[in-house]
């Protein structure tokens, strides 16, 4: 007779990360951000801290670590860069939770699906960074081009999925 197991598919398939790759990859996501774009302006439409966030959340299938992960990422990418601190810090919190919670319920190591993921949180990121300026900080001059955002979601979309494919390698099994 068959036993059943009643394992929830999140803990069979949560992910976890050597202590240098969850350290050493959000940093030098961070550092290229912030260096990357002064000699090479174009660059400035990516989003290497988002696209680390969305990995490590989805993978990890953990709203509460997806939520740590994304508020680190972004107060450091903050402290780094222009940026009133928390203004990415509270964009990627709710990201990291919500990409979290998303990878508990979808396969989320699916091409398909990665694409959409890093699509929808993008222009979600852009979102919540237009209502932060405007909204909690008050900057009424904060305008966005919405068809610009939609271009930096395609562009920060297509360099996710090759960072991606690199750091399922760095996955472990527990």
């Amino acid at each position: 007779m068959a036993t059943r197991s009643y394992t929830s598919r999140r803990e069979l398939e949560e992910h976890s990360f050597h202590p240098a790759v969850s350290l050493l990859v959000p940093l030098a996501a961070i550092i290229l951000q912030a260096l990357l774009p002064k000699p090479l302006p174009r660059l400035a439409i990516l989003d290497l801290p988002l696209i680390v966030t969305l990995f490590f959340a989805v993978s990890r299938r953990s709203p509460i670590a997806g939520a740590l992960t994304g508020a680190a990422i972004g107060l450091v990418q903050d402290a780094l860069t222009n940026q009133p601190i928390g203004v990415n810090g509270m964009a990627k919190t709710v990201i990291g939770y919500a990409a979290a919670s998303i990878g508990v319920q979808v396969d989320v190591e699916n091409l398909s699906t990665r694409i959409l993921i890093n699509l929808g949180f993008s222009l979600v990121n852009s979102t919540l960074l237009f209502l932060i300026n405007r909204r909690l900080i008050g900057q009424p001059g904060f305008h966005l081009s919405w068809f610009h955002e939609l271009l930096r979601a395609v562009i920060n979309t297509a360099v996710a999925i090759p960072i991606f494919v690199l750091l399922d390698n760095a996955k472990r099994t527990d």
